[in-house]
């Protein structure tokens, strides 16, 4: 039995889908759409550590995309890659474009050496788009994507926050033993 009220979310990380799980009455064509809307995602060409993708399918058809991104280009690349996706009928592209900072620049490189050069967490970073995201807004970070343990999340975070310049970090990043659903 399909459940109308079902909805999944995707968050591209090369290590897990995070979202709501998924259990077996999910609707085959919504977790067929979810798959393909992710990899249409992960094959844009300016998406990176510093994006946030992610995005919700509903039944029939409709996706929704949340998130933040560096550039504005990137935003329109997204909405027109899932509308390309064979039975989706609409795009919410609610993808957030980052305001244009200096500041916020160079605290992203700063958080980016430190989480990827930290002896524990460097094979994160060996991946084309490592699982770590880390998004900086006037100055807060927050840390979107999937990790293997808690003691990586802990560790990033720690790292994160040691990062002159930054005002609030916030840890969003998820235990894959959490996830559910795995590519």
């Amino acid at each position: 039995m399909l459940r109308a009220s079902m909805v999944l979310v995707g968050v591209l990380a090369t290590w897990a889908t995070v979202g709501a799980a998924q259990d077996q009455t999910a609707d085959p064509r919504v977790t067929r759409l979810v798959r393909e809307v992710r990899h249409e995602l992960n094959l844009l060409p300016y998406y990176g550590v510093f994006d946030n993708l992610a995005f919700k399918v509903e039944p029939g058809g409709k996706v929704t995309l949340i998130g933040q991104v560096r550039k504005p280009t990137l935003k329109s690349d997204a909405e027109r890659a899932v509308k390309s996706v064979e039975g989706v009928d609409t795009v919410d592209n609610q993808l957030e474009v980052l305001p244009l900072s200096p500041n916020d620049d160079r605290i992203r490189l700063r958080v980016y050496r430190t989480i990827y050069r930290t002896p524990s967490l460097e094979r994160y970073g060996i991946q084309a788009v490592p699982p770590i995201h880390i998004i900086v807004k006037n100055g807060n970070v927050t840390l979107e994507g999937v990790v293997a343990s808690q003691a990586d999340k802990n560790l990033a975070n720690i790292k994160a926050r040691g990062v002159p310049g930054t005002f609030k970090v916030t840890n969003n990043l998820r235990v894959e033993s959490s996830s559910t659903d795995h590519p």
